[in-house]
């Protein structure tokens, strides 16, 4: 009988053993996604019913953000003229076209106090007008995780009669620091031919922590093929 249990209980003790690394293993995983959770900052969409009365933009609204951080409680709205003629730009075309693209940044625990305003324009179009934010932006981020969330904006601005690139620009706001990334959307001719593409990162990414100008570049190639 003895020497029936001696084998049995040697089994036991080499699954006990086996178990209790996996077991750390789990603690370890829901630990470091507690940690990660704390460091996020998480925005929410908004539609214009939820948007403070008191807040006044121009054109129509696209897309509007919410979040909190260190600073308070932010929202980030997007909003667009459509196609129309602004008598404030001179017009050499009968014809011809505006559009205007807005972004704005309010603080709405201090009085809705706007912290940066960003405008763009396509102006006497009498062809094909491009421009539009695209349309998984904005995107709040933390990279530097020092509380302050990092507001990513990109979308195209042209006017053409021809399949050509168009000027393509990367925004991003810290605060109200300003971050850009100005270029042209990348086009396919045929099986191997590509025109435009191309980039130049501000002076400000300079000083800035190396994270930012990565996630840059990393935007810039996911969307620059995106006509």
């Amino acid at each position: 009988m003895r020497k029936l249990l001696l084998p049995f209980c040697f089994l036991i003790l080499i699954f006990i053993i086996s178990c209790n690394p996996k077991e750390q293993n789990q603690t370890n995983e829901i630990e470091t996604k507690d940690i990660d959770k704390k460091d996020s900052i998480i925005a929410v969409e908004v539609d214009s019913a939820q948007i403070p009365k008191s807040i006044v933009y121009n054109g129509n609204l696209k897309k509007a953000v919410q979040w909190k951080d260190k600073v308070g409680d932010n929202l980030v709205i997007l909003s667009e003229s459509g196609y129309h003629r602004n008598e404030k730009f001179k017009h050499e075309f009968d014809d011809s076209a505006d559009f205007e693209l807005f972004a704005y940044h309010f603080n709405l625990d201090k009085n809705n106090l706007q912290i940066w305003k960003m405008y763009d324009f396509v102006a006497d179009c009498p062809v094909d007008i491009e421009a539009e934010f695209y349309p998984q932006f904005p995107i709040i981020t933390d990279l530097d995780k020092n509380g302050i969330a990092e507001v990513w904006i990109m979308y195209k601005v042209g006017c053409h009669g021809d399949v050509s690139p168009v000027n393509l620009k990367l925004i991003m706001y810290e605060g109200n620091k300003k971050y850009a990334m100005r270029g042209e959307n990348k086009i396919q001719f045929g099986a191997n031919e590509y025109i435009g593409g191309e980039y130049k990162l501000d002076k400000a990414f300079d000083s800035a922590p190396s994270v930012f100008k990565d996630y840059a570049i990393q935007l810039w190639k996911e969307n620059v093929y995106k006509n």
